[in-house]
């Protein structure tokens, strides 16, 4: 309004110098930037004007942006936009229609947008090991976002964060540590795209320099010709840290900084794997400016810049405090970091000789020769195989505790989220320089996982086992048996005698929708974790072929040819067994035709029925309790009254029915032929023929809401089928 124009000049006019006078020193000195939030750097003065500045954006600058006039506001509040070196402070407005920043120095734009209904992910961040940060993606790239806002608290964090994620609905579903870890664990996703996608899960961002992604090295060799990747001895240990990998500065380190007798909070390592300076030794020839930033306007000595691979990976090895890790360029595709395109002058080493590219290892041609075979050595056999061990150390169940104490994994607590509450400091030069030290010396990535990630599932090639030393390095050894990962099961089925498969006789979901039960023709039942791909447990079933279960409660219920079942003895070998819905009674079907129906509480026996004259494969209560259906090798149905006992009706098929599922009055089964076969029991018709599969049916499965079905067959199809409604 124009009532509104001459009081809102005048205030600008009147801070105007101040404001020059703060934005110059805050272009200038990006670095300071970086070290602490702006208002705490600049004290009241620069709070006051940046209020009263904020006041003027809240009538003109935001609404002249809006997407549209009716747009409306949600919430207004002070924030950071977070660059790689340098946050920005400005404001904050979110409507019901985008999220708008607008830079207090007007950098990288005067307003940036983003429209609401193109966010695909939202993150909550940790910003200086708080619970400040937010980013948000309008793209599939996981490494770099479209913005990454700092708050002042977390409520307001929180409350944008809710106020987007009501809008994501439609868009891309949020994906946990543990759904990625099964993707790569059974090969969907590559062991560069699980890093990224933990990093990204772990608060590390290419825009945060502080927390910016970490990768592993993962060879050791740089100085031979030719880089032979079935050899395990090329490989860098990837179940130690860096500090651990060489014994000797390993117990140098012990003994110079007393580890054993430090007190409490106790560390091993005063210097971090990941820290601003250490991405930007890798980064210098193609960020010379966050360098000259970080370093006040001057290179790092010479003799200290990254140089050469080989003299990077020795110093890590053997230097007093060099411990860091690698980031993603070395595992990408532009090699414009190992090069010097601009032609910067980074000074002489005491030799003489110039810092220019970087020197590469003998067994590559160039740049891109380096980074491709870099990149085939990270997919190896081996890195995947014991990727694992690293991802324990750095993401995992060994960051913290007793497991990290055991594996040398200890850094300076500074560097933990918890460690310290900068908001409880008062001083505030002790608070800054706080802040100043966990920004600048590296922080330790979020834990995703407290219990060991389990090894990736892979096929053994024959190239990889040619050698007795090779193999037995590659070769894991579990001492707990009982907690055995599926992999060291795929292992031992080498391609050679695929013809001595065992086959399994069924399995089932128990109640907590995490644990498979399998029971097998070996005699046991196996107990396997979904979200760990392992097995949890083994039971000795009984002294012959587990045939079939059932659970309710917590009891598990197996039927075995031993002619025997959890309730009691039988005269016949047990093919089939069932509990109705309640759990009270339960139902046995034997190889010799007989049906036992049994009091669950008592395991007394209540009906003994000679009802099929041959194998029964198929038994089952109705819903409410009062019949019982069979299918046997005689090709028959059969429905059992369970109080007297007594063959309630009964239909002859032209082929056998190996499986089925019943309402009580209709039957859908699985035929020999691979049809499936509808049932009228009121007037004993077959009602429809369904071709499914071409072998026999063999098992099938429906939902409580009778909607789906799901069949499965000797032709080793699965078929899901959707009954319309």
């Amino acid at each position: 309004p124009e009532d509104f124009a001459e009081p809102i000049l005048k205030v600008c006019v009147h801070l105007s110098v101040h404001v020059d006078s703060v934005f110059a020193h805050e272009i200038l000195c990006p670095l300071q930037l970086h070290r602490a939030s702006c208002l705490d750097k600049l004290g009241d003065q620069t709070a006051m004007v940046s209020h009263v500045i904020l006041m003027v954006l809240e009538l003109w600058i935001f609404k002249a942006n809006f997407q549209s006039v009716s747009e409306g506001p949600h919430m207004e509040c002070t924030a950071e936009m977070v660059l790689p070196l340098v946050s920005n402070p400005g404001h904050v407005c979110i409507t019901d229609e985008g999220l708008y920043f607008q830079p207090l120095n007007g950098y990288p734009e005067q307003v940036i947008q983003i429209k609401l209904h193109e966010v695909l992910r939202i993150y909550k961040r940790r910003h200086g090991l708080r619970p400040l940060g937010l980013e948000v993606f309008c793209t599939e790239n996981d490494s770099c976002s479209d913005i990454y806002l700092k708050f002042y608290n977390t409520a307001d964090r929180d409350e944008v964060y809710y106020y987007i994620a009501t809008f994501l609905e439609n868009h891309l579903m949020e994906h946990t540590a543990e759904s990625y870890m099964l993707q790569w664990q059974r090969g969907h996703l590559s062991n560069y795209q699980y890093l990224l996608h933990l990093n990204n899960l772990a608060d590390r961002s290419c825009n945060d320099l502080s927390q910016y992604p970490i990768l592993p090295w993962v060879l050791a060799d740089y100085t031979s010709p030719h880089l032979d990747l079935t050899n395990s001895a090329t490989f860098r240990d990837l179940t130690k840290p860096i500090g651990a990998l060489n014994k000797e500065r390993l117990e140098r380190l012990l003994v110079r900084i007393s580890y054993q007798c430090m007190p409490e909070p106790s560390f091993m390592y005063g210097s971090h794997y990941s820290s601003p300076g250490y991405v930007l030794f890798y980064l210098v020839r193609v960020a010379p400016e966050h360098m000259l930033s970080l370093q006040n306007g001057r290179y790092d000595h010479a003799d200290r810049m990254f140089n050469s691979i080989h003299e990077t990976w020795k110093n890590c090895l053997e230097g007093a405090t060099d411990f860091k890790e690698l980031i993603p360029e070395f595992y990408g595709d532009d090699p414009s970091f190992l090069e010097n395109k601009f032609s910067i002058d980074l000074g002489r080493r005491q030799n003489g000789s110039s810092i220019n590219e970087v020197n590469l290892p003998p067994w590559s041609s160039d740049a891109n020769d380096f980074l491709q075979k870099h990149k085939i050595a990270l997919e190896s056999q081996y890195v995947s195989e014991n990727l694992h061990e690293w991802i324990d150390l750095v993401f995992g169940y060994k960051q913290r505790g007793c497991e990290a104490v055991a594996s040398h994994n200890v850094f300076h607590p500074l560097t933990y989220e918890g460690g310290i509450d900068c908001d409880s400091i008062d001083d505030p030069d002790q608070r800054i320089a706080m802040l100043t030290q966990i920004l600048e010396f590296g922080q330790t990535p979020t834990q995703l996982f407290t219990v060991p990630h389990p090894q990736r599932i892979t096929p053994r090639f024959h190239s990889m086992t040619q050698s007795s030393s090779t193999y037995s390095t590659l070769t894991c050894s579990s001492e707990d048996t009982s907690f055995e990962d599926l992999t060291e099961e795929s292992r031992k089925l080498a391609w050679g005698n695929m013809e001595q498969l065992e086959a399994l006789s069924s399995c089932l979901m128990l109640p907590d929708d995490n644990t498979v039960a399998c029971s097998s023709w070996d005699n046991n039942v196996y107990f396997y974790s979904i979200p760990y791909g392992r097995r949890q447990d083994t039971l000795m079933g009984h002294d012959d072929a587990v045939s079939q279960m059932c659970w309710y409660g917590d009891q598990l219920y197996t039927a075995s040819w031993d002619s025997t079942v959890k309730v009691g003895a039988h005269d016949d070998d047990v093919n089939a067994v069932a509990l109705n819905p309640a759990g009270t009674l339960l139902v046995t079907g034997c190889k010799g035709g007989t049906v036992c129906i049994w009091d669950a509480g008592s395991y007394g026996l209540l009906q003994q029925v000679q009802c099929h004259s041959g194998t029964i494969h198929h038994i089952s209560f109705s819903s409410d309790s009062r019949h019982v259906l069979s299918t046997g090798a005689d090709c028959c149905l059969k429905v059992i009254d369970v109080q007297t006992g007594t063959v309630m009706s009964s239909v002859r098929a032209e082929e056998e029915m190996r499986c089925f599922c019943w309402d009580g009055n209709t039957v859908l089964s699985g035929s020999q032929s691979g049809d499936l076969l509808l049932w009228d029991l009121l007037s004993n018709t077959l009602t429809k023929r369904i071709p499914a599969h071409s072998g026999a049916v063999t098992a099938m499965w429906m939902n409580e809401q009778c909607s789906s079905v799901i069949t499965g067959g000797e032709d080793r199809q699965i078929i899901f089928w959707k009954i319309a409604t």
